[in-house]
């Protein structure tokens, strides 16, 4: 039996890989169409469980999330904010999301540092989200 998300990261170990869960491709695109992506660089990707993780570290099982509000500093980072096992809260502090978008010169990582920054705005209604438990970089 695959560990929870909380059991996995505190499993995780040290080392250079990411592990989370990719967005279900047959998804991702109904929900770029759901919520356009404000800028050039479309990301709409994954949600991080633990980053420096060991290559051998295991995977979390849940596989299905929500999407509650959307965060964005207006100068280039959207990011989508994620419930999984019902928190919002990565075990390390931070938001669980997805970065949907970037302008030039924008990286990913930022995500965390806006929605701490400038909060998120709650959507209307929660949009479901099938994620599959994955290893990247």
């Amino acid at each position: 039996m695959a560990p929870t998300a909380r059991e996995a990261a505190a499993q995780a170990g040290r080392g250079e890989t990411v592990i989370g869960w990719k967005l279900d491709r047959g998804q991702r695109g109904e929900l770029l169409q759901q919520f356009p992506p404000r800028y050039e660089k479309v990301v709409a990707d994954h949600v991080t469980l633990q980053t420096q993780a060991c290559a051998d570290a295991p995977l979390p099982e849940e596989i299905s999330g929500e999407i509650l509000g959307r965060a964005d500093d207006g100068q280039g980072v959207e990011a989508m904010v994620v419930r999984i096992a019902g928190t919002t809260d990565r075990p390390d502090g931070s938001t669980y999301h997805i970065t949907w978008s970037l302008a030039d010169g924008r990286r990913a990582k930022e995500s965390n540092d806006v929605i701490a920054e400038h909060g998120w705005r709650a959507l209307d209604r929660a949009m479901p989200v099938r994620l599959l438990p994955a290893r990247f970089r």
